[in-house]
């Protein structure tokens, strides 16, 4: 082994991130693209750290890595693709990454909602297409937003939509002390919102926060944005609510699986816009990111004498 870590399904867009940074061949060794179980235990094997873009680290790759003693995840939601459980069992420690892309997933936030909003995806494939038609849903001016979770990211969402003359109710599981922002209970927000948006890290505890019927609390006619997970909800009914009209549309980053299927229903829903989970993507968050990545990686050599 020449490296100190290895990348096992990194793309192009990494690598030259990892390079202007400063990361050399002996810090990291890059394999290209997402990879299945077998192939991650192949790439991962002799390495003492693994980095994690989008391909899971199951028990298996754990068990079959016997030098791995640490994982360090592009990101904030580890247990998206490491078994967590699984890595605290074999007392391999996971790294995460918070804070670099605050600020982009809360723009896409607000660029999600306006798009719904004024329609415009479906304006813009009907002119393309020769047609001359469109159905915005409104202003948001003097709307309510209902922010579910007032981390990090969702209060500079608050923050934004303040400025834009929104309404902005949130539930926390703190107080919370934030200019503009009315704390209430569960219900009432989903009674209450014109837009729901959950900003909440995806855990054990958060896994289906949303649920089918707490969706179906959200008064008819809102809209629904999720840029946060989408293990935080029921995708399926988020779909039904759509086709039944109980949904006036919605914006969704995340899905339950990623990439989306070609075939999935999502992707001829009516009234919704779909982005490619690229809501934390920005050529500022990505320095960030791999900068902070590239931090822990030399501390973490150093102190291992490596």
């Amino acid at each position: 082994m020449t490296s100190f870590a290895v990348v096992a399904d990194s793309t192009p867009f990494l690598l030259d991130a990892f390079t202007r940074a400063g990361a050399d061949g002996t810090l990291i060794t890059h394999h290209m693209g997402q990879c299945d179980e077998a192939t991650m235990i192949a790439r991962a094997a002799g390495y003492p750290m693994i980095i994690v873009n989008e391909t899971k680290i199951s028990a298996s790759v754990m068990d079959a890595s016997p030098l791995l003693k640490q994982v360090l995840f592009l990101g904030t939601g580890a247990a998206n693709f490491v078994d967590l459980p699984a890595a605290a069992a074999r007392d391999i420690r996971v790294h995460t990454i918070k804070g670099y892309g605050d600020r982009a997933v809360a723009e896409h936030t607000i660029a999600m909602l306006f798009a719904v909003y004024r329609d415009i995806p479906a304006q813009n494939a009907s002119i393309r297409a020769g047609g001359w038609d469109g159905a915005p849903i409104g202003e948001l001016s003097g709307k309510t937003i209902g922010l579910v979770g007032l981390g990090a990211i969702g209060s500079e969402v608050a923050r934004i939509c303040h400025a834009l003359g929104l309404k902005t109710i949130a539930w926390a599981r703190r107080p919370i002390d934030l200019p503009g922002v009315e704390q209430v209970e569960l219900d009432d927000l989903l009674a209450r919102a014109d837009i729901v948006s959950p900003h909440l890290a995806y855990t054990q505890e958060t896994a289906g926060f949303l649920d089918a019927k707490r969706l179906r609390r959200m008064k008819r006619g809102a809209v629904f944005i999720n840029t946060a997970r989408a293990e935080l909800t029921d995708e399926a009914e988020v779909l039904a609510m759509l086709h039944d009209g109980h949904l006036a549309g919605a914006g969704l980053d995340v899905f339950t699986a990623e990439p989306l299927p070609a075939d999935h229903p999502l992707r001829n829903a009516p009234r919704v816009v779909l982005t490619a989970h690229t809501g934390w993507q920005s050529p500022e968050a990505i320095e960030r990111l791999i900068d902070i990545a590239v931090e822990i990686l030399e501390r973490e050599r150093a102190l291992l004498g490596l």
